[in-house]
């Protein structure tokens, strides 16, 4: 069993008369890559700067690395959080280069290989002032990549990039998870993007952590049925069985048949008509993050 690399315990936020988080409890596995997903204002952001020591806590505790040294611990963490800390005078170079000094760094081929890989320019001398968002973001990620931290804390970290720039930092992501065993906590409002990456998911809603979830409990969670509703389900089970061969079903409670195997849905429908059973309601319901996520905290804003 792996180690939790981020623990949590009751942490809590609170600003004048309000709770932004209320305490939380999170486990982030070392070498996972967390998806913290909730609405906006939910208390992402308000989380994660306290995870990276940006925020003092009103109340609880947090546990980095097992380590009750938080300076050491804070020196193997890289994050951006909201907007990218750059000059907006000095290059995407020049920035790197500053803040490597600040780190005690001087390998400049680190410096321009982590610009490489986060898709800018070693040679670029433009202002960060003239970037777009896209390219900010880019340069946010480099930022946080220096010093090759443990764990990179990310929160929204694609927002701005075009599909290509989505696509890349995804498989920078992974690549590093894969190669280096870098744990990341990622907050994304593109569930489709996160659902490519995430090995596990944490849940929040107004301030309180409603679930934690690996990535293989919610594909269990979020199987694909063919869902119906018949006149006698006893003779359809029976059906499905002895005539299909189809066992993987669940018949819920007020009564609707969900048949998990991938068939033919005109095949079984054809074969339950043969044997003269009633179908009042057949449909196919398909389910991914999205939807089990806005069965959650209900609603249509999941940003």
């Amino acid at each position: 069993m792996k180690n939790n690399i981020v623990e949590t315990i009751s942490l809590t936020k609170k600003f004048k008369h309000q709770t932004a988080v209320n305490a939380i409890n999170m486990h982030v596995p070392q070498g996972a890559i967390y998806g913290f997903i909730g609405r906006n204002g939910a208390g992402k952001s308000t989380a994660l700067k306290m995870i990276c020591g940006l925020v003092k806590p009103t109340s609880g505790e947090i546990r980095l690395f097992n380590d009750p040294d938080f300076d050491l611990a804070y020196r193997s963490i890289g994050a951006l959080i909201e907007n990218v800390g750059a000059y907006p005078e000095l290059s995407a170079k020049e920035n790197m280069l500053l803040k490597a000094t600040g780190l005690g760094l001087n390998n400049k081929e680190e410096i321009e290989s982590l610009l490489i890989l986060s898709g800018l320019s070693p040679k670029d001398k433009k202002p960060v002032k003239q970037f777009s968002l896209g390219m900010k973001q880019r340069l946010g990620i480099a930022l946080a990549l220096l010093g090759n931290p443990d764990l990179l804390i990310l929160d929204e970290p694609i927002n701005g990039l075009d599909p290509e720039g989505i696509r890349e930092i995804r498989n920078t992501i992974l690549k590093l998870n894969e190669e280096k065993g870098m744990t990341f906590i990622i907050s994304s409002h593109i569930l489709s993007e996160l659902d490519k990456v995430a090995t596990h998911y944490g849940i929040i809603k107004d301030g309180e952590l409603i679930e934690e979830i690996t990535q293989k409990e919610l594909a269990e969670k979020c199987k694909s049925f063919l869902a119906m509703r018949v006149n006698d389900l006893k003779k359809t089970t029976f059906i499905l069985e002895e005539k299909l061969g189809i066992k993987d079903y669940e018949i819920k409670e007020d009564g609707e048949l969900h048949i998990f195997t991938q068939n033919d849905s005109q095949m079984i429908n054809t074969e339950l008509m043969k044997q003269n059973i009633q179908i009042s309601q057949i449909y196919y319901q398909k389910q991914d993050l999205e939807s089990y996520f806005l069965n959650k905290v209900g609603g249509q804003d999941h940003a």
